[in-house]
């Protein structure tokens, strides 16, 4: 099967540039492609992660992958989707971005081989460029009425767009027609909202090898869908804020949670996005949601090959343990490491104890589990206390080394659901 064709079966294909015309190039040659990453943070995040996943879908279909990061596209900005101007950040920001951002993208795609992948920064080629060259040689082939058009830009004209934004369709559109000049790439992805920019590159490549006469470039343009949820919300979104891809900022953990926890109604679909399963695999997957959905078999399926794609087998692994530690019917919370209690209760409220031992009703008091020593004393005889996942009923109980997972946590627990940490210095 075709690049084109798997990603048509997998609802991957939002809008092409003469779909026959990139068909028969894919089919016929090595293709080299693109989709850039502005660095807008220290990280790129889960909404990120279907260009990256497609980029290295053409890869496996013998394409050449560039992941362009925008260190010059960065200081500017771009318009699309957006309601208002965005901050600028300053260009020392911008650069440690660019670096922490090239160096994630570098874990998902084979940098080995005939059909290896390079990371650019157009900020190499637009960095030095001359205020008078940019205007002469580049702007010149932009009419107003033609930037006026696109949907990036028109969405802003009530609301106002700065010059500064309004000028980044032709930066990016620089990039394509450098990337296609210097590298012989002949096609830019991205998500819907790229359109506008992408079709902006192909009409500059065009212009500037000859305008409306003669040999057109063989050049095209991409795009995959917006990714959404049933409910209409946009797919990447958590109640603790953005799903990023940097471990550091949202642990595996948490990544595997947010996604076993995809709806039913989603889970199928998020597997044909965001997985590298097979037709027949992802059939059986969804029979197992119409018959069985309790058993939730594609939700851990999606989470365990997405999780596995991002984070590596062994953040999986440890991502996989918290999560049988804690809802598992035998789970136990004392088989975790302290790496994996960190994960798993990073969000609990922390209190760190000095002393080696302590008595289990000074601890609770102490950390602000019990409002008094008579409340700690009555939620012990009452069987609400659990060390480690025991209900402990002592009231003379001292948490010492035992009771230390790693010799650094204990994990204290107060009626169903309220978790608390105890850390030692």
């Amino acid at each position: 099967m075709d690049i084109l064709q798997d990603l048509k079966n997998r609802e991957l294909v939002n809008q092409v540039t003469d779909e026959k015309g990139l068909q028969h190039l894919l089919q016929n040659k090595q293709v080299t492609l693109y989709c850039g990453f502005d660095p807008t943070g220290d990280s790129l995040h889960v909404g990120h992660l279907l260009t990256i996943i497609t980029l290295r879908r053409f890869q496996l279909a013998g394409h050449k992958p560039l992941a362009l990061v925008g260190g010059a596209t960065g200081l500017i900005g771009d318009p699309s989707g957006k309601k208002a101007e965005r901050t600028l950040n300053e260009e020392d920001v911008v650069k440690m971005y660019t670096n922490r951002i090239k160096a994630q993208l570098q874990k998902y795609l084979d940098f080995e081989g005939g059909k290896k992948a390079e990371v650019v920064n157009n900020y190499d080629w637009l960095g030095n460029m001359s205020v008078t060259s940019f205007l002469r040689d580049v702007g010149k082939h932009f009419s107003l009425n033609y930037m006026l058009s696109k949907e990036s830009v028109d969405s802003r004209i009530q609301s106002g767009i700065s010059f500064t934004e309004f000028s980044y369709q032709i930066l990016q559109s620089f990039d394509f027609r450098h990337l296609y000049e210097e590298k012989n790439c002949q096609l830019q992805i991205g998500g819907s909202d790229q359109w506008g920019n992408i079709t902006a590159g192909l009409e500059l490549i065009r212009r500037m090898k000859g305008g409306e006469e003669g040999e057109q470039p063989q050049a095209y343009g991409f795009t995959i869908p917006l990714v959404t949820k049933a409910d209409g919300e946009k797919f990447g979104k958590s109640e603790g804020g953005a799903i990023w891809l940097d471990p550091e900022k949202t642990s595996p953990y948490e990544f595997y949670q947010f996604l076993i926890n995809t709806d039913d109604r989603d889970v199928i679909k998020f597997i044909k996005f965001f997985t590298f399963l097979t037709e027949e695999e992802i059939i059986s997957l969804k029979e197992e949601v119409e018959k069985r959905p309790e058993e939730r078999k594609a939700q851990r399926r999606l989470a365990e090959e997405v999780t596995a794609f991002v984070h590596g087998e062994e953040a999986l692994k440890q991502a996989q343990n918290i999560t049988e530690a804690l809802f598992g019917s035998g789970g136990d919370i004392k088989q975790l490491t302290a790496e994996e209690v960190q994960q798993g209760f990073k969000d609990v409220p922390t209190h760190v104890v000095e002393e080696k031992e302590i008595g289990l009703i000074d601890l609770l008091v102490q950390s602000g589990i019990a409002s008094s020593k008579r409340q700690a004393r009555e939620d012990i005889s009452n069987g609400a206390v659990y060390i480690n996942g025991d209900r402990c009923q002592e009231l003379d109980k001292v948490v010492g080394d035992p009771d230390k997972i790693d010799n650094a946590f204990t994990v204290l627990r107060r009626g169903k659901k309220k978790y608390f940490l105890i850390q030692y210095a």
